[in-house]
Parts: C-alpha cells; structure tokens; sequence
C-alpha cells in the first residue's frame, strides 16, 4: 500500500473561549492534527481490509475544507476487487465509510466526517447528482411543480442542495431515514 498526504488548505489553530491557543497535546489538537490523525488512523484500518480481502489499491489522504478525504485507487488489473467494494448504488462503498469511521472513533474517541472513495466512485456520482439537479431544476421552472428526487445519504442530499441553490432554486430535505429525500421548489 501506497499512503499519500496532502494537507490541502492551511487551517488555523483552534482558540479557546478565553483566547488562548491549544497547546497541541491530543486532548487539545489543532483541528487540522486531528484531522490528520483521522487520516492516518483510517488509512490503516483500511489498509488491513484491503490486505485480508487480497485487494490492491493505493489509499491517498487529504485534509480540506475542515474533513478529511481517502481514495482508494488501483490499477486496472486489480480494479474488479475495489469495484466490489463500492458495489451496487455505492451501498458497500457507504457501509465502509460508516466501518471506518467507527475504528476511527474507538482509536481516538473523536467522531469522524472522513469522506471515503474508490476508485473514484464519488466523484462520478457527485457529476450525476449535479446533472439530477439540473433537471429538477428545468422542471419545477418549466411546470412551477416542486420535483421530488429519489432517497439519497446525506453525502450526496448536500452535493444536490449545494448544486440547486446554485441554480437559484430551493430544497429541502423531507422523510425520515431511508426515505429521506429532496423536494426542489421555486421558493
């Protein structure tokens, strides 16, 4: 396994109430040494997976935006072993996300938001939601209906949120658990 790190955007230290600054021990990091704690107690969790499964893949770490992201690459003559790890729809790929975060919270007793991809899985299916988006979008302007988008994670209803206010249009999240989907409106 390959581990890459890039710290993408410099983030500052975090302050106290009274101002003064964490000291950098683990009680008190900075968030962006927790975050690459994170990373780094994720990518081994994910390397052992990948070494009981027999699958290669190279884990790349990345910290922006106050979250921590790992891919998970190969090449492709060892590609089928990570397909299977996204599996249908990505349920296998969130499963894994929701696995790694638990070994990152029993290792370091912070919750993670660690975003997890293969293969580049996410990155297509974000151009998808933008493009699901765009057409709820085109319909609600050209019937003035709300548009109803299928039952989605959280992860993906925050890409189509992002993407239809962009578009100058609202949603909102309406459901309760696996149900749990996005209403476009014109207000």
């Amino acid at each position: 396994m390959d581990f890459e790190t890039n710290e993408g955007e410099a983030e500052t230290p975090a302050v106290d109430p009274e101002g003064a600054e964490d000291a950098g021990d683990d009680a008190t990091a900075t968030p962006l040494n927790r975050l690459e704690e994170e990373g780094d107690v994720a990518a081994d969790y994910l390397e052992e997976l990948l070494d009981i499964a027999d699958i290669d893949g190279d884990i790349d770490i990345e910290v922006r935006g106050g979250r921590t992201y790992l891919s998970v690459i190969a090449d492709e003559s060892s590609n089928s072993g990570l397909t299977a790890l996204v599996g249908q729809g990505g349920e296998v790929l969130d499963a894994l996300q929701e696995l790694t975060r638990l070994a990152v919270l029993s290792q370091t007793g912070n919750r993670s938001r660690l975003v997890l991809d293969i293969n580049g899985y996410r990155g297509q299916r974000a151009k998808y939601l933008h493009s699901l988006a765009e057409e709820a979008v085109a319909k609600v302007k050209s019937d003035g209906e709300a548009v109803h988008l299928v039952p989605m994670s959280s992860y993906e209803r925050k890409i189509v949120h992002d993407a239809v206010a962009d578009l100058g249009l609202v949603s909102e999240s309406e459901g309760e658990g696996a149900k749990r989907h996005i209403v476009v409106s014109a207000d």
